[in-house]
């Protein structure tokens, strides 16, 4: 499926009456694509790399569950369009998953600023997330958002290092209440080799 395109115009955009007659072998193919662009970093926080098929499905989503029409799209291509990579750079959606309602509130209390401390490592190289613009993510107390989305920009000696097959990489948090690492697998790595190309 992956498609190299930069950003979701209106032309993107299938009438719902066509996507749902696709709609349930979409899903099945984007739930198959994202497995190799998700890591686990940690007990309770889910990464998930975005890319155009990831956010041309969100959005035809959002449309055929929300039924808003035509009015809808332009609202919904400019709240997913910043989180298609833009060639030189990765994007995630980070997800801090507790299910139980006090203790996940207690948690994000104390992890205001998260969304500034992770980082992606590879061959001597440090990618630090710079969080999404216009998207504040914590409250004025220091509480953080249990939905995170960062851009990872990359230099264009970054990029070849990180193509380079083998290559070990690790994404993580350096932040004082959640300091974890994760290696990253080798057909995640792959799959977001694709996204440089």
């Amino acid at each position: 499926m992956m498609t190299r395109k930069s950003e979701l115009t209106h032309d993107d955009i299938m009438p719902m009456t066509e996507y749902a007659k696709i709609r349930k072998e979409r899903r099945r193919e984007i739930v198959a694509a994202k497995r190799d662009r998700r890591m686990e970093i940690g007990p309770v926080a889910v990464c998930h790399f975005e890319s155009y098929d990831s956010m041309w499905q969100q959005v035809h989503e959002m449309l055929f569950i929300e039924k808003g029409g035509e009015e809808q799209i332009a609202d919904e291509l400019a709240a997913f369009n910043p989180l298609i990579p833009k060639g030189q750079e990765l994007v995630c959606t980070v997800m801090f998953e507790i299910d139980e309602p006090a203790r996940r509130k207690a948690f994000l209390s104390k992890l205001g600023g998260v969304e500034e401390a992770m980082t992606i490592e590879f061959a001597g190289e440090t990618v630090m997330g710079v969080p999404e613009e216009d998207v504040d993510r914590n409250t004025a107390d220091g509480k953080a958002s249990s939905v995170q989305f960062l851009h990872f920009p990359f230099s264009a000696a970054q990029i070849a290092a990180f193509l380079e097959p083998g290559t070990q990489v690790l994404v993580g948090f350096k932040h004082p209440e959640y300091a974890h690492l994760a290696v990253m697998p080798e057909a995640t790595r792959h799959a977001l080799a694709q996204d440089f190309l």
